[in-house]
């Protein structure tokens, strides 16, 4: 259900906090190589539940030497670490594919910070909640809260790129795709083509709440 012409309002300017709540990918660009290294020797060795002295030992360290490379205080030799590596079962190439690994993104949004839309809908008595903000360079999906009531007595049409997953939520509607129209009722799941004509035909009770996703070709 997108209008590619209708712009939405974006997010208010974000704080630091705020910003890292929203999605912000935990770069590891910036962290010193021997911290990385130091953080993944550790995590192996609390996963093999081993103590410091136990891997130390094994590996023919001393104890403190250890400790200052698992807080990334000191750079191990290559000798050091492929005798750390033998102690904790792995090859050298894990251990630099594990200090490699790129971080994630997590995003949180509360209800009080979620944005109401504008779309095609809206004049036609839908409201959209902005469920996620992509900040990417190109989005890859889009989640919506939909509602709509009987205010409404026409209904709008939709064709976008992508595939649309809508689950519904309370009501029942008529909602058709293409030359076809299904009953949609509440814990129904609806997948189809976004680039097919689509949208609600009829609705059968007062109100409607449903979740709507956009998913866009890579």
């Amino acid at each position: 259900m997108k209008d590619t012409k209708t712009p939405h309002r974006r997010p208010a300017h974000l704080t630091s906090q705020q910003a890292s709540k929203a999605g912000a990918p935990a770069d590891k660009a910036h962290v010193p190589l021997e911290r990385r290294i130091g953080e993944v020797i550790k995590h192996l060795r609390l996963e093999a539940n081993l103590t410091i002295a136990d891997l130390s030992s094994g590996a023919g360290l001393s104890s403190p030497m250890l400790s200052r490379i698992e807080n990334g205080m000191a750079m191990a030799s290559l000798d050091s670490l492929e005798r750390l590596c033998d102690a904790l079962g792995i090859g050298m190439a894990d251990l630099f594919q594990q200090t490699d690994k790129k971080g994630g993104m997590a995003q949180l949004l509360k209800r009080n910070e979620q944005m109401d839309v504008v779309r095609v809908g809206t004049k036609f008595g839908y409201t959209y909640r902005l469920l996620s903000y992509d900040k990417g360079p190109r989005k890859i999906f889009e989640p919506f809260f939909v509602e709509m009531d009987k205010k409404s007595q026409s209904y709008p049409r939709f064709a976008h790129p992508g595939t649309e997953f809508i689950y519904m939520l309370q009501g029942r509607v008529e909602y058709r795709f293409g030359d076809n129209t299904y009953l949609l009722e509440p814990g129904d799941a609806f997948t189809f083509s976004g680039g097919v004509v689509h949208g609600p035909e009829r609705l059968l009770d007062d109100r409607a709440k449903f979740l709507a996703i956009i998913f866009y070709a890579e």
